[in-house]
C-alpha cells in the first residue's frame, strides 16, 4: 500500500472522508477568522494612532466640533468611536447650558460605546475557541473510525497482519493528525486577538479617563 497523500485519501472510508472535509472546513474558517481580525486590529491601531496624535490639539482649543467630524473620519479607531461617543453626549448636554451632571452623562455614553467596541473587536473569537476546543475531538472521531475499520480488515481477511490492518490505521493516525494541525494554530490566533482586545480595552479606558479629565476642567464640575 502507497502512503502518498492521494493514496491515502481513496482508500479512507466515507465517514472518514468526512471528518477529514468537517476539519478541513474548520480550518478554513479559522483562518479567515484570523485574516479578517488581523486587518481590523491592524486598521485600528494605525488609526487610533493618527487620531490620538490630531484630537489632543483640538481639545485644548476646546474645538468640538472639529474633534467630532475627526473621529467620524477615523471609522476603525477604537478611540475614535470612544470620544465621537463622549463628544456628542458632551455638546448635546451643555448645549442648552449645564442642566444636570453632564461629566455622569459622558461617563455612561464612554462606558456603553466602550461596551459595544469591544464587542466588535472580538467578533468572530468565539468561533476560533470553539475550533480550538473541538477539532481534537473531531479528529478523535476519525481516530475511532479508523480502529474499527482496521479490526473490520481483520476479520475479513482472518489475519492480524499489517496488510490487514494498514488502511484503518492509517485513517487513525491522519485523523488525529489533522485534528491537531486545526486545534493548534485556533488556539494560538485565539490568545493572541485576546490578547490584543485587552490592550484595546486598556487604551479605551485611559483615553476616556483623560477625556473625562478635559471635561471636569472646561465645566468645573466635580466628578462623582
Amino acid at each position: 500500500m502507497s502512503f502518498s497523500i492521494l493514496d491515502l485519501w481513496n482508500s479512507m472510508g466515507f465517514l472518514a472522508k468526512s471528518v477529514a472535509m468537517l476539519l478541513m472546513f474548520m480550518s478554513l474558517i479559522s483562518i479567515w477568522v484570523f485574516i479578517d481580525r488581523f486587518i481590523v486590529f491592524r486598521s485600528a491601531k494605525k488609526q487610533s494612532l493618527e487620531f490620538i496624535g490630531k484630537v489632543g490639539n483640538l481639545l485644548k482649543q476646546n474645538k468640538l466640533d472639529e474633534c467630532i467630524d475627526l473621529a467620524k473620519k477615523s471609522k476603525n479607531s477604537h478611540l475614535a468611536k470612544v470620544f465621537s461617543a463622549a463628544l456628542l453626549e458632551f455638546k448635546a448636554s451643555t448645549s442648552g447650558g449645564v442642566q444636570y451632571n453632564v461629566i455622569e452623562a459622558a461617563k455612561r455614553a464612554i462606558e456603553r460605546a466602550t461596551v459595544k467596541t469591544s464587542s466588535e473587536m472580538k467578533r468572530g473569537l468565539s468561533s476560533l475557541a470553539t475550533i480550538g476546543a473541538t477539532a481534537p475531538f473531531v479528529g478523535l472521531f476519525g481516530t475511532v473510525i479508523g480502529i474499527i475499520n482496521a479490526f473490520r480488515g481483520m476479520a475479513l481477511t482472518g489475519s492480524g497482519g499489517i496488510g490487514a490492518v494498514a488502511g484503518g490505521i492509517s485513517e487513525a493516525l491522519i485523523t488525529t493528525a489533522f485534528g491537531l494541525f486545526v486545534a493548534i494554530p485556533a488556539v494560538w490566533f485565539y490568545n493572541y486577538f485576546v490578547n490584543k482586545s485587552d490592550l484595546i480595552s486598556i487604551e479605551m479606558s485611559n483615553a476616556s479617563s483623560e477625556l473625562v479629565d478635559h471635561f471636569i476642567k472646561v465645566t468645573g464640575i466635580e466628578e462623582k
